[in-house]
């Protein structure tokens, strides 16, 4: 398969400002796409070569981009940094650079997918003594090959700003279109993507195996599930309305979300995006096999960073001191952790997220030897509002954020945001002080002090059902005069020429991004916006909603996919308590 059609698309893709085209685009693709390498023209598109959970990332710095560019068209590297420095866009800079090389076609071999992935798999692979040397032999060998446009995706490929933006269920819907002619399969293979973490082998299985090999997928160890979601209420009152008093509400606490695959004596440890993160944490790894009193077994549980000497929970930007390439034994002494248990997915062969949540909680119980470093997450059963507060209350002078409450009867459903399991914290029973999570989709030009750098940012939140990042505030308060350096850098491998296809907006950012850089702020309240989309016509006609008065908490949640953002529902739930909240005094005051 020749690589240019995947370039082809993926121009297509970057050109368009529809969501729809770029599922269409996506179907044709895949349509010409012999099955044998369905898997990997789906991982490409995503600008990886394997799931995260494995772990290989292609990794190929700019500097090594540069000189690849440079060696392909006999150019001096100096040269090729200038333009570099007056495009921003390595990727075009490629692009640009080798449509002028004297290297004449005819002796050009064009360039297949087969060839594209296998060499950058090589590349990715390759370490040690005389590994830069070789990838840059490997890179420029493809570069050499390559049609201008070619060479555009391949180095955004290689250096991790490939900019499509194509959102997994993008590709679950195309794969679901392309292969079984409905759309509406898109459940069938979400689910075996949520069991399994891998858009490839769902795209493969489906393309030879069709629904019948979809449909056995199961959990399997070494293999992340995609973690199940919380949905948030104002007050235990309604919650405990919601759940119709069937609660157990446990301890929120503010670490690492992690989960834990055990098999015997290996064990592996994925993070709420399923990246593979046990070279982080070794002490964890220790830990598991000391107190986990089962072979095999998938659990998941809290990462809290503590002071060994008192025992207390130390807040969560602590234990991102441990997310580090090296220096891991000395940031493991500095920063130690504790675990903290509270939920079991499978146990020696049986697959337990059918089973209801007062179940697993009662095996977890059995599995876990507790001590002063690993415990399962305290928890109260209770119908009445007032002892959940109360025990809030105790959460929140422990060190926790609040509390998550659950449903006793209910099953895990992998990959599920719903009310089955529902979020209480301290702020929402008050103002709305209560931090969300948006995603940044564009910045407008500073002015006075803030000149030559982003002034503001527009954020949005997620709308799962139609797939699109809504916009909820524009946003300037909160960010350190460091701040104002670090994030023009940070966004710069997302920035992009115009409005992204899965953004909705009114306003006109003066630079757009990918949705993809997730940051936590708070707000006074949300209120009715005519130039907002969050929420459009929701509370009132031609009007969305948005934050008023928000301000940046210093926080990046890298921690989270731009999936996982606060969603459009979620805003509007908590705009509907406030209006109660407000109905509330307004009638007590007037008694």
């Amino acid at each position: 398969m020749l690589y240019s059609i995947i370039a082809d698309t993926y121009e297509k893709i970057e050109e368009t400002t529809k969501r729809l085209e770029i599922t269409d685009y996506l179907v044709d693709l895949f349509k010409k796409t012999d099955p044998s390498l369905i898997d990997k023209v789906v991982y490409l598109t995503q600008g990886k070569l394997y799931p995260d959970y494995v772990g290989i990332e292609i990794g190929v710095a700019e500097k090594l981009a540069i000189k690849a560019i440079g060696f392909a068209a006999g150019r001096d590297l100096e040269s090729i940094e200038k333009i570099y420095k007056k495009m921003g866009d390595i990727g075009l800079v490629a692009q640009e650079v080798l449509k002028d090389r004297a290297q004449a076609t005819l002796f050009r071999e064009p360039l297949t997918v087969e060839r594209v992935y296998e060499t950058l798999d090589k590349t990715a692979k390759m370490s040690g003594l005389g590994s830069i040397d070789a990838k840059l032999k490997y890179i420029s060998s493809l570069l050499n090959d390559a049609t201008p446009k070619e060479a555009r995706y391949i180095i955004r490929t290689i250096t991790g700003e490939l900019r499509l933006g194509v959102a997994d269920y993008t590709v679950l819907d195309a794969l679901a279109i392309a292969y079984t002619n409905d759309k509406s399969n898109r459940p069938l293979l979400e689910r075996a993507y949520n069991l399994s973490s891998d858009l490839g082998a769902i795209a493969k299985t489906v393309a030879t195996e069709g629904l019948n090999g979809i449909k056995r997928f199961k959990i399997t160890l070494g293999k992340p599930i995609r973690p199940m979601l919380a949905e948030r209420l104002e007050t235990a009152q309604e919650i405990v309305e919601k759940l119709e008093g069937r609660c157990v509400a446990e301890y929120k606490l503010d670490g690492e979300r992690i989960q834990i695959h055990k098999d015997g004596r290996s064990v592996n440890l994925f993070s709420r995006r399923l990246e593979n993160i046990t070279h982080h944490y070794p002490d964890v790894k220790d830990l598991v096999r000391s107190n986990i009193k089962a072979n095999k077994v998938i659990a998941e549980a809290e990462c809290v960073a503590m002071n060994i000497d008192t025992g207390e929970l130390l807040p969560f930007q602590e234990l991102m001191h441990r997310r580090r390439k090296y220096g891991i034994e000395e940031a493991m002494k500095a920063y130690p952790i504790s675990l903290f248990f509270f939920d079991v997915l499978y146990l020696n062969g049986e697959d337990l997220t059918q089973r209801p949540y007062s179940e697993r909680r009662e095996m977890l119980e059995k599995i876990i030897k507790k001590d002063d470093r690993v415990r399962v997450v305290q928890s109260i059963k209770s119908n009445d509002p007032k002892e959940i507060e109360n025990f809030m209350e105790q959460a929140i002078s422990d060190g926790c954020e609040g509390l998550v409450i659950k449903d006793v009867n209910s099953v895990y459903r992998a990959g599920a945001r719903e009310f089955s399991w529902i979020k209480l914290k301290r702020e929402y029973r008050s103002e709305l002080k209560d931090t969300l999570d948006l995603v940044i989709v564009g910045a407008f030009h500073g002015k006075g002090r803030r000149a030559g750098k982003y002034g503001a940012f527009l954020l949005a939140a997620y709308d799962k059902d139609a797939d699109i990042f809504r916009t909820v505030c524009k946003i300037g308060t909160g960010f350190t005069d460091e701040d104002l350096e670090k994030f023009p850098k940070m966004l710069a491998p997302y920035k992009i020429t115009h409005k992204h296809g899965r953004v909705d907006s009114k306003l006109e950012a003066d630079v757009w991004f990918v949705p993809q850089v997730v940051v936590e702020t708070i707000a006074a309240e949300i209120t009715v916006s005519p130039i907002h989309t969050c929420c459009m016509d929701a509370i009132r006609k031609d009007s969305g909603l948005a934050l008023r008065f928000p301000k940046y908490t210093g926080k990046i949640r890298d921690d989270k996919a731009p999936e996982d953002a606060t969603t459009v529902k979620e805003i509007l739930d908590m705009y509907k308590s406030q209006l109660k909240r407000i109905e509330k005094e307004v009638i007590s005051e007037a008694v």
